[in-house]
């Protein structure tokens, strides 16, 4: 088995639905990934651990899903220097804005990449973004998906266009 090349952590179980579809991508993609549970406050030593081991260990991107104060993302990028894509979750009072605003708004020198809440599709796709610089074979698959997005557009909208009969 390839070692993986994203780690995925997730700052609790319950933020595993956010990050599925993101996971059937990248398995699509023939990206290898690692998911584990990685709380910055339950256990910040692994977490730290695990960005500090991550480039060594092979992994070039990491995501990271979070709630509510979502200081998962950071912390990470404070111990590492490979890319961080943070996943704002939707739980919470304020419905995921306190997630997304702790994630986007990180100090100088310390940058997390962020997508919008719940969108671990979409950071998974980054993530393959990031990694089709290097590997071709990612790049490939990411274009077929620019493709069949651009397909599902224009079947969506023929069928619009004939229930409206234009």
């Amino acid at each position: 088995m390839e070692k993986p090349k994203v780690l995925v952590l997730l700052g609790s179980d319950s933020d595993l639905n956010v990050i599925e579809d993101g996971l059937v991508f990248l398995a699509a993609s023939g990206v290898p990934y690692m998911v584990d549970i990685s709380s910055a406050h339950r256990n910040p030593e692994k977490t730290v651990n695990y960005a500090r081991k991550a480039r060594k260990e092979g992994i070039e991107v990491i995501i990271a899903v979070a709630g509510m104060a979502a200081h998962l993302p950071g912390v990470i990028a404070s111990h590492t220097t490979l890319p961080v894509i943070g996943v704002p979750t939707s739980g919470g009072a304020l419905k995921g804005k306190d997630a997304l605003y702790s994630i986007v708004q990180m100090p100088k020198g310390v940058p997390v990449a962020t997508v919008g809440i719940d969108a671990g599709k979409n950071a998974a796709i980054l993530a393959c973004e990031i990694l089709s610089i290097k590997h071709d074979a990612i790049g490939k698959a990411l274009d077929k998906l620019k493709k069949d997005l651009k397909r599902e557009n224009e079947q969506k909208s023929l069928k619009i266009r004939k229930k409206l009969g234009n």
